[in-house]
């Protein structure tokens, strides 16, 4: 499982130019799944991002969670995090789990994550989306599990 963590001012996504999803103060998540990621997997990443403390406090450290501000999450499938660019000039996607598991894993994490009492807006998985978003900092982490 890999997982790109930006801290927005603002975010959304949308289809077609409809909104499917859209916060203010909070977390814009590009998620991507692999085969053999597992309950444990998804629910390790839903606890690390709902507490990881990238917010900053009354003296200017980041010190809160998104949970501490009381923001929202959205969170978009981006399968193509799992880019192989090592051969050639056409990205290969092998390492991407399938459609069907990872869309199940998919709406599993995004359950996880409600489970800290979260809003959690997300997109359509296997669409092709528009986002945009004010990345506030800019603060962008990087995960993988």
């Amino acid at each position: 499982m890999k997982v790109v963590i930006q801290r927005a001012s603002k975010a959304k996504v949308s289809v077609d130019n409809k909104v499917l999803g859209q916060i203010d103060q909070g977390l814009c998540l590009l998620v991507a799944f692999a085969n053999e990621d597992t309950t444990e997997t998804l629910n390790y990443m839903a606890h690390k991002i709902a507490n990881m403390r990238i917010f900053t406090d009354d003296e200017g450290k980041m010190n809160l969670s998104v949970k501490d501000v009381k923001g929202s999450i959205l969170s978009i499938s981006q399968f193509t995090l799992y880019a192989d660019t090592k051969k050639g000039n056409r990205p290969s996607f092998i390492g991407a789990g399938d459609f069907e598991s990872s869309s199940q894993k998919y709406d599993q994490f995004n359950q996880t994550l409600r489970s800290y009492d979260l809003t959690v807006e997300t997109g359509e998985f296997g669409a092709d989306m528009q986002v945009a978003l004010t990345n506030d900092g800019p603060v962008t982490i990087i995960m993988e599990r």
